[in-house]
């Protein structure tokens, strides 16, 4: 029952596949992600890695100019490099960054959790703490577009947070330099240090550690899927990361409610990310899908970037379901980085969404908002992890230390309990650690 349009219209751009009402069978063909041979990338990755484990700074050096054509004498961005930043950038963009910076840290600031203790039972205190992550590392795509909005993303969180050391990575531009809104950005929400390497041998250096790059406990941020892969393998060897976020995608849900020109303009602003970006679009009629094709034709004309949003839109899927239940399912099926509804009564479908890294409800509530600035965080799971990771948030820079502590009342009821369980599992020290404890108390009585 697939429907798949013509290649090329009027200005020979890609139009999206349409599929017609498809059984779910086929739901998981159609929903899959553009990818590469995984286990070529994982052996190209893995070379790097033990290429940065080896030859530390002089072979990310070797790398960079292997991978960005750039030959890098100094890794660290000098501190009067960052400070001059400031005056590189307009003040209208200054203004729009700190007002972002605001949104996001009212958002975070909700998410401190003070200290509760609880007494389970008589005598019996248990509590837990949010202790900051001492080191995190931050990645930020740089190449064709510098995305400085991550840097408060993942900056701001981890200041809040309390990180002590908050490192970041991000790739040179052709002249060797880094865009001067990543490091005004960076120098505003408080980053340590800063390091002119991208790509996979980034994530090694911040994994491992080199001469210059310091190893961190924990590392951030989005990336293709070179950075991805090297997130994922640093992991197996203990690395922590955020989540394994690769390309950017968006699901879009539209029905009679939506406004084209709205719909296709939010489909584009993920299909310019990059050519390995995928958009889907959900409708339940076929004239809706006709109309917001139109507008993309439109729209993309003038693009700056229409040629990298072509080659994702050759990924793109426009999906045909009438059923609005049936629609939910596909959806939460995909579980789509971003999603839209573009649909009547949003909000209270926006309750039935459980698959999902960020949802935008309404029509205006463009997606572009939560990549910059109304306060939530969009550093969130791709390729089908929001079905059990969620997006980067206060938390991610924490790990969470409980406590407990005992008055002698309290130790002497719950010892019965502790006692019978630990000698059932045969583990007599476990109980014994109790009972001499329990026998000092009873003679003192």
């Amino acid at each position: 029952r697939r429907n798949s349009c013509g290649a090329n219209r009027k200005n020979d751009f890609i139009m999206m596949k349409v599929f017609n009402e498809p059984s779910i069978n086929e739901w998981a063909s159609i929903l899959a992600r553009p990818t590469i041979d995984a286990a070529q990338l994982h052996d190209k990755v893995n070379a790097i890695i033990k290429e940065v484990v080896v030859g530390g700074d002089d072979a990310i050096k070797k790398l960079t100019l292997q991978f960005d054509g750039i030959s890098i004498n100094e890794l660290k961005v000098p501190v009067e490099k960052i400070a001059a930043a400031e005056n590189l950038i307009s003040a209208a963009l200054k203004t729009a960054i700190q007002l972002a910076k605001v949104n996001i840290e009212v958002f975070h600031n909700s998410q401190i959790q003070q200290v509760e203790r609880i007494e389970t039972m008589p005598g019996v205190w248990c509590w837990r703490k949010s202790v900051g992550i001492e080191k995190v590392g931050i990645y930020i795509p740089g190449g064709s577009a510098p995305l400085f909005s991550t840097v408060l993303m993942l900056g701001v969180p981890a200041k809040m947070a309390g990180c002590k050391e908050i490192i970041l990575c991000t790739p040179p531009n052709e002249q060797g330099e880094i865009n001067p809104a990543i490091l005004y950005a960076a120098s505003l929400v408080g980053v340590t240090a800063i390091y002119s390497v991208g790509g996979a041998q980034a994530i090694a250096a911040m994994a491992y550690g080199t001469a210059t790059i310091p190893k961190v406990h924990k590392i951030f941020g989005p990336g293709n899927q070179y950075v991805t892969a090297a997130k994922q393998l640093v992991q197996q060897n203990g690395m922590a990361i955020d989540m394994p976020a690769g390309p950017s995608e968006v699901c879009v849900w539209a029905d009679e409610n939506a406004i084209p020109s709205f719909v296709a303009a939010d489909l584009l602003s993920q299909a310019e990310h990059g050519p390995d970006s995928q958009v889907i679009l959900v409708a339940n009629h076929k004239a809706i899908v006709d109309a917001i094709q139109l507008e993309i034709d439109l729209q993309l004309i003038t693009l700056p970037r229409k040629d990298i949003a072509v080659k994702a839109l050759a990924n793109s899927k426009a999906i045909i379901l009438s059923n609005q239940d049936q629609a939910i399912d596909l959806i939460n099926a995909y579980a789509p980085e971003h999603l839209i509804l573009a649909i009547d009564n949003a909000l209270q479908i926006a309750d039935k969404i459980i698959n999902a890294g960020s949802v935008f409800i309404g029509n205006y509530s463009p997606e572009s908002v939560g990549d910059y600035a109304s306060g939530t965080n969009h550093t969130l799971p791709t390729n089908g992890y929001a079905k059990a990771y969620s997006g980067v948030s206060l938390d991610s820079f924490v790990k969470k230390i409980t406590f407990q502590q005992l008055t002698e009342r309290g130790l002497m009821n719950i010892a019965p309990t502790v006692i019978e369980m630990a000698e059932a599992e045969g583990l007599q020290a476990h109980s014994n650690a109790v009972s001499v404890r329990l026998n000092l108390i009873k003679s003192k009585l």
